[in-house]
């Protein structure tokens, strides 16, 4: 066993499951997490006594052979949560409200392809091939499939990072299939002309594989893996933001908290975007070319997101994930804001209760928004004005809603809403970023970094570092914790081939 103390900065999904997978194999883990509930994108909150999901909204990789799953299953946790698949015949509904074209997508690549081929028989041959893509692609990164790696630079196929929109349109003509392809990438910041390939393969790999959603809250996965942590002798330690790192000969030293504690450890790891960790460190910590890197990545897109609570028996449970597009042409312009006619665009759900019955509870709608709409507001505070603003931003949701689901305005009892405002305070996420770093085919080793820094003891972990996400960030705790213990040392555990 290694009994070497770890700290680690940020206890999201990202620091709970590098510090989960440390703490398995020995080491003493020790989160300090800023907020006083830890999870990040886990993390739920409680409004008339309803509790809401702040984000993981959709699951992939659950599946039986899943990598998530194999993940938990791993650490001992696959039966401690609650999951809920969605339904086979209709894993997300999209709907074009203008021209009243509702698409319902199957789970399963061969139901996934048929039911594209019967909505778009010309295009036949091009879906087959445009799947078979999809694949190849996914095949081609061994970490999303647990496969342990070659120690050679990885070579990848000239499509790899290709932008996903000339990927799609490589196998389709159709406009509205094109658009039809598309539909998730507002999910994973999706940027014509800019998002590789590869990106887009992997999520929508996943999601055809199957997708679930937590029965009863995400939170139960952060307490879950914070379990782990403290049953290998470590802590997770909420309300501890961090004030300054302390790095002396390229070597941190310590870490020190806003209520005056200092922490010491033999290794580091931030799991909070890097440009919020750099005002942390010490001046010479890091070379300012590798600052300027950073700090000049664009980060994406951000979020307004509505929580309504439905009354009693008055909006049916939706067992799938719901996208609505005011018409085709505008997937690739969802976070182009215009007041006057905003949203163009939402995704929808209504989440799962424990022992969910026919009736919702609740809905969470989330709807793209950039930053620079919030940007008056984020260092002089919420005046009337921000409220009148969020208040119009409000209506405008629920108007469209309203179309969709005539009535449902009746059934809301009550309305929350959060701006990029929110994300930027409660995920440490500069401008809001829903996804951190932009990962953009145009610059890709600019917008990706290594998990291992010129601070010799200090690693990366979380979404910025490799991909982003419920299956992306524990698989970038694996890159993390193999930095720490070897090349391939976690696949192999988890595949049952270490000695």
């Amino acid at each position: 066993m290694n009994y070497e103390h770890i700290i680690i900065i940020g206890g999201g999904v990202g620091g709970l499951f590098t510090g989960a997978i440390l703490a398995h194999e020995g080491f003493r883990v020790t989160v300090l997490e800023k907020n006083g509930v830890i999870g990040g994108g886990l993390q739920e909150f409680s409004r008339g006594g309803v509790s809401f999901e702040t984000g993981m909204h959709m699951l992939g990789g659950l599946r039986a052979g899943g990598s998530i799953r194999r993940i938990l299953e791993w650490l001992g946790l696959w039966d401690k949560i609650h999951v809920r698949p969605v339904d086979a015949d209709c894993m997300d509904s999209v709907t074009y409200l203008r021209s009243g074209d509702v698409y319902r997508i199957p789970e399963g690549r061969e139901a996934f392809t048929a039911y594209l081929c019967e909505r778009f028989p010309h295009e036949a041959d091009g879906i087959q091939k445009y799947v078979a893509a999809l694949y190849e692609l996914a095949q081609e990164v061994d970490l999303f499939w647990l496969r342990p790696s070659g120690t050679a630079i990885p070579t990848h196929s000239e499509a790899f990072l290709l932008p996903v929109d000339e990927l799609i349109a490589r196998y389709v003509d159709d406009f509205k299939l094109r658009e039809l392809l598309a539909y998730v990438n507002p999910m994973y910041g999706g940027v014509k002309g800019h998002t590789p390939a590869y990106i887009h393969a992997l999520i929508s790999v996943l999601y055809i594989e199957g997708t679930d959603r937590f029965e009863g809250g995400s939170l139960q996965l952060a307490n879950a893996l914070r379990d782990v942590i403290e049953q290998g002798g470590g802590a997770v330690l909420p309300a501890k933001r961090v004030a300054q790192i302390h790095v002396a000969d390229r070597i941190v030293t310590s870490v020190e908290t806003t209520d005056g504690e200092r922490y010491t450890a033999d290794k580091y790891i931030s799991a909070i975007h890097p440009q919020a960790l750099f005002p942390l460190l010490e001046s010479g910590a890091f070379s300012p070319a590798y600052c300027r890197r950073v700090s000049d990545a664009p980060n994406s897109y951000s979020a307004f997101t509505l929580y309504l609570i439905f009354k009693p028996e008055s909006f049916p449970y939706i067992n799938h994930t719901c996208y609505y597009q005011e018409d085709y042409g505008y997937v690739w312009k969802l976070a182009n804001y215009d007041p006057a006619d905003w949203p163009r665009g939402f995704m929808y759900m209504t989440s799962a209760d424990t022992d969910q019955g026919a009736w919702a509870s609740k809905m969470i709608v989330n709807c793209i928004m950039p930053f620079s709409v919030v940007a008056e507001w984020a260092e002089n505070g919420r005046d009337s004005r921000y409220k009148q603003w969020k208040s119009e931003r409000v209506a405008q949701v629920m108007a469209r809603l309203e179309q969709l689901h005539p009535g449902i305005t009746g059934s809301v009892a009550r309305i929350e809403a959060s701006s990029p405002l929110t994300i930027r305070d409660f995920y440490n996420q500069p401008e809001g970023a829903l996804y951190g770093m932009r990962k953009d085919c145009r610059n890709i080793l600019g917008s990706q970094l290594n998990v291992f820094t010129r601070v010799r003891n200090l690693y990366l972990t979380g979404q910025n570092i490799n991909l982003h996400g419920f299956c992306g960030t524990p698989l970038t705790a694996i890159n993390t914790a193999e930095a720490l213990l070897g090349q391939n040392y976690i696949v192999n555990a988890i595949n049952g081939m270490n000695k």
